[in-house]
């Protein structure tokens, strides 16, 4: 077999929200404030962009499910030709022109917005980016290494939970400008990345999703199918205080 990509996925309510407000994206596919405890594991050719995606809709703003599946279906439609760092920039100033547009035409949608952290998979390196605290790691043998940054505070002593994001696209009343984190990172057979919003990130450690991550690892032509099962299944147990949004990515040989 070529050298391909598998993504394993999927989005969940929780247990506590009453809807889904998550959107995801791999590749031309899109997940979008829906709800599935079933990882769907898909496989893409390494060579052509690909990018993988989680969009996190604000709470406590209106339209959350709203901006983040414009964004989630903004990047797939631009996913092929975002081919290096300042096409994933351009393409994040598009997405959030283009959620203040929709908010301005409707006045229930007044600053919706949403998070975004995903990356951009082509021949030899990844195209790493965010907007907020959704988070991208790269999964090592020694654990995870977070690639992205956090727009947010740093937690107050004793919560593992952060209290605002600083930086999102759409959000506000007026349209802002937004600095996004892309960086490039180099890309080889074996290399494993977790994208996933806080959902599962703030009730869950680090520590213990690079644990489950060891324990659950499978077959290469299989995904990650259960591993993505087993991190979902370690936020429920923690609470489910969020939407959870995951997805594993595996480059294979």
């Amino acid at each position: 077999m070529a050298a391909y990509i598998a993504v394993s996925a999927l989005s969940h309510e929780g247990l506590v929200r009453e809807r889904n407000e998550d959107s995801l994206t791999v590749g031309p596919w899109t997940l979008c404030a829906t709800v599935t405890t079933n990882p769907q594991t898909l496989l893409f050719p390494l060579g052509v962009p690909c990018v993988v995606a989680v969009a996190d809709g604000l709470g406590g703003h209106p339209g959350g499910e709203v901006a983040s599946a414009l964004v989630a279906r903004e990047l797939a439609a631009v996913g092929p030709v975002m081919d290096g760092e300042e096409a994933v920039r351009d393409a994040l100033q598009s997405c959030n022109r283009a959620v203040f547009a929709a908010a301005a035409g409707d006045p229930g949608l007044a600053a919706m917005g949403t998070t975004v952290a995903g990356l951009v998979l082509l021949a030899d390196h990844a195209v790493v980016f965010n907007v907020g605290d959704s988070r991208v790691y790269r999964v090592t043998d020694d654990g995870l290494r977070r690639v992205s940054v956090d727009d947010s505070p740093p937690p107050s002593p004793g919560r593992r939970t952060t209290a605002m994001v600083t930086q999102s696209l759409g959000g506000s009343f007026g349209l802002t400008f937004v600095e996004p984190h892309v960086r490039s990172a180099p890309l080889a057979a074996g290399d494993r990345f977790l994208v996933c919003s806080d959902g599962l990130t703030d009730p869950v450690p680090e520590q213990e999703l690079a644990e489950l991550l060891a324990r659950h690892r499978t077959d290469v032509e299989r995904g990650d199918g259960r591993a993505a099962f087993e991190l979902w299944k370690a936020a429920i147990e923690a609470g489910g205080p969020d939407n959870i949004t995951l997805a594993l990515v595996r480059i294979g040989a």
